[in-house]
C-alpha cells in the first residue's frame, strides 16, 4: 500500500472490507449503533461507504494518499471500547489473507 502503485492495492482491500462489513461491525465494539448514525461525520451502521477525504465514510482515504498513488486508509468504524487485537486481526485477515 505504501509502495508505488499502492492505491490500487488500497482499493482492493477496501472492496474486501465492504464485502464483510456486517462481520466487522459485530466485532468493532459495543454501542456502535448509537455512534454510527449517519450524522456527525459517520456513516450509517448498515451502510458501507468509502471516499477520499470523506469523514462521513466508513473508510477514509486521505487526499495525500490519492495524490501520491500510495499510502494508507483509515477504518472509521471501530468504537473506542473495541478490542484492538480482534479488530487488527480482522482487518489483516480480510484485506491480506481472505480470498472472496
Amino acid at each position: 500500500m505504501r509502495s508505488d502503485g499502492g492505491y490500487e492495492v488500497i482499493k482492493k482491500a477496501i472492496e474486501k472490507l465492504g464485502l464483510r462489513h456486517k462481520e466487522h461491525i459485530a466485532a468493532y465494539g459495543e454501542g456502535n449503533e448509537r455512534r454510527l448514525t449517519g450524522r456527525h461525520e459517520t456513516a450509517d451502521i448498515n451502510t458501507f461507504l468509502w471516499g477520499v477525504a470523506n469523514r462521513g465514510a466508513s473508510i477514509r482515504v486521505g487526499r495525500d494518499t490519492e495524490k501520491a498513488g500510495k499510502g494508507y486508509f483509515e477504518d472509521r468504524r471501530p468504537a473506542s471500547n473495541m478490542d484492538p487485537y480482534v479488530v487488527t486481526s480482522m482487518i489483516a485477515e480480510t484485506t491480506i489473507l481472505w480470498k472472496p
